[in-house]
């Protein structure tokens, strides 16, 4: 069950499912996602493979999956969102 805001019972923009792209659906599942779900799994994804740069643990080393969602090879992670919505409707 969806959680829901108090003022007007409906879930917020954070907890509606959205169908990921197949790109991100590569990483995270092809099932519909609540954004903060695809977050989660994309860091789960990003520490389980161990793609944070040693050096600056803010940059993600893309490797072929992320590339396709990111674009290119590594990120930061505060500019991360922004690729990810790119791959959800």
């Amino acid at each position: 069950m969806a959680t829901t805001t108090k003022t007007t019972g409906k879930p917020n923009a954070l907890q509606k499912p959205m169908q990921p792209s197949p790109e991100l659906a590569a990483v995270v599942g092809a099932g519909p996602l609540a954004r903060s779900e695809v977050v989660s799994k994309i860091w789960d994804y990003i520490k389980s493979n161990n793609l944070q740069n040693p050096a600056n643990k803010r940059e993600i080393l893309a490797d072929d999956k992320l590339q396709k969602v990111f674009g290119k090879d590594k990120v930061s992670m505060f500019e991360m969102n922004k690729f990810i919505s790119a791959h959800l409707k």
